[in-house]
């Protein structure tokens, strides 16, 4: 509860104290019962209601016959959205602003939660699309091996025959021979169309960016690429093709064997981890420091483990054949662009986004809701752009580009972002982004250790590590937290003379954490 929000109410001094039983002082506050700093957030569901009819029933009802969380589904199908436009469509906000429409989702579900079974019905219609890409570009590789192979054959032959002239015939023969070679190396291979990758090394991730015209979706039911990335084999963190993957920042990697440079890169992430995964990858030395984490769409949603029917009912035909045709049209209609589409925000859109920014904007400052995780939400707007974007093209499968943006899409792309910001916050305070609240925990540890009915604050930072609580500006802030938390009230005793120091604060704790409160 925010500061103007007090736990303590005043009440007739003939009731008596809920906690001690004993008869309240005239004119002194109640305690009400402490609010626990480990409370879990109330956390909203999707809102499904805001994707376009067609993907909120495909969504809809894959959560109901996996007896999932919605969650699960509508994040992995933003995914999806991500890995058909992602690197052929931008959104122009405004100005100089462009935001590409590649995404990076991750949903945090215990085991047991049939994340596997989910992410083969949604993501399904892409590998179709994946085949028929490859068996429309089949005959293009077919044609340009031969073409390559005859290039070089004949590059090898008028190299032997100059290797075995002399005199002015070898000059000449030399220099055809370096035209046919060079002929030879010009020969382009067009790589095999590929959309989807699975837990994929760095190297891997930009190699497949650059062979398949500067796009790739990693998609997995697990957390392992987290580790890869944290220098699984490596043996150091390699986040580069990730984070301008996210960005779209040109990406230029020098090998020994190979240089592969890549304009616009656009690497779409969506992955389902275990809850204590992201624990861990909050420890990976450099995640957070260099914005990865800050790059990622958080959901958190509560296991149905428990509470799932037995007996469910299946997808309707109609709405799996309506998800697969059109997953497969979106992308297909996209992946012959190579200059990637421009969508346009309409003038309401624009300035719906612009309130949006806002709302958001105060809450980025140190004490601000939003004050602990600004790298994340800092971002919040270009991702709610970039949902936007995603959304009319869903809602408009041919010829997108040619109309703009909606106010009401972009309102529906709003209520999405808040969605994720209430679950980035649950997700960071998981990581431990806010070092207030770690360590409140640690000073009501104390507190309840000591047994204390009342402590100075000299005396409470003379007890306190060092380590977690360097100075007593580090202890303010906690004292605070534990305040709006109904845990303690501060008291400032009057001054008794006009020289020397002012006497410490004085905190009185609740009285459960008191010998004789308990």
């Amino acid at each position: 509860m925010r500061p103007g929000h007090p736990h303590l109410k005043s009440l007739p001094s003939d009731r008596p104290d809920l906690w001690t039983g004993e008869e309240e002082q005239p004119g002194e506050p109640a305690w009400e019962e402490p609010i626990p700093l480990s409370r879990r957030r109330e956390l909203p569901a999707f809102p499904t209601a805001a994707l376009p009819g067609w993907l909120r029933d495909y969504v809809d009802a894959v959560a109901e016959e996996t007896q999932t969380p919605v969650d699960l589904a509508a994040c992995v199908a933003l995914a999806v959205l991500a890995t058909a436009a992602g690197g052929r469509s931008v959104v122009h906000v405004r100005g100089g602003w462009r935001e590409p429409t590649n995404l990076f989702v991750v949903v945090a579900l215990p085991p047991a939660n049939r994340k596997s079974a989910v992410f083969a019905a949604v993501t399904g219609p892409l590998y179709e699309a994946e085949q028929r890409l490859r068996d429309a570009r089949r005959a293009e590789i077919v044609e340009a091996q031969l073409t390559a192979r005859l290039a070089q054959s004949a590059a090898d032959k008028a190299a032997a025959k100059a290797a075995a002239a002399s005199g002015e015939q070898r000059d000449v023969l030399v220099e055809e021979a370096v035209g046919l070679a060079q002929a030879a190396e010009a020969v382009t291979i067009p790589a095999e169309p590929q959309l989807l990758a699975d837990d994929s090394t760095a190297e891997t991730v930009s190699s497949l960016m650059a062979e398949q015209g500067g796009r790739i979706s990693v998609m997995s039911a697990e957390g392992g690429i987290f580790d890869i990335i944290a220098g699984r084999y490596s043996g150091a963190p390699n986040m580069e093709p990730f984070l301008k993957g996210h960005a779209g920042d040109r990406l230029r990697v020098n090998r020994q064997s190979r240089r592969e440079y890549i304009e616009r890169p656009a690497l779409t992430m969506g992955l389902s981890v275990q809850p204590q995964v992201l624990d861990d990858i909050a420890r990976v030395r450099g995640f957070d420091g260099r914005g990865f984490l800050a790059r990622f769409l958080y959901s958190v949603p509560a296991s149905l483990v428990g509470r799932r029917k037995v007996v469910t009912e299946p997808v309707p035909e109609a709405v799996a054949a309506a998800y697969r045709s059109k997953v497969i049209d979106l992308t297909l209609t996209l992946a012959d662009w190579t200059d990637p589409a421009v969508l346009q925000l309409s003038p309401e859109a624009d300035a719906a986004l612009i309130a949006c920014q806002e709302r958001i904007e105060p809450q980025l400052a140190p004490r601000g809701a939003l004050g602990h995780i600004t790298k994340w939400a800092g971002k919040l707007a270009g991702a709610v752009a970039r949902i936007a974007a995603l959304l009319h093209l869903a809602e408009h499968l041919e010829g997108g580009h040619t109309r703009p943006v909606s106010e009401a899409t972009m309102q529906a792309a709003i209520t999405i972002g808040q969605y994720f910001t209430a679950h980035a916050l649950a997700a960071f305070d998981a990581m431990g982004a806010d070092p207030t609240v770690d360590r409140a925990h640690s000073l009501l540890d104390v507190l309840r250790t000591h047994g204390w009915r009342e402590v100075t604050r000299r005396d409470l930072f003379a007890t306190l590590s060092r380590s977690e609580f360097p100075t007593v500006a580090d202890l303010e802030p906690a004292v605070q937290l534990l305040a709006e938390h109904g845990w303690l009230r501060e008291e400032l005793p009057a001054r008794t003379g006009r020289r020397g120091r002012p006497p410490a604060p004085r905190y009185v704790l609740h009285p459960s954490l008191s010998e004789d409160g308990r």
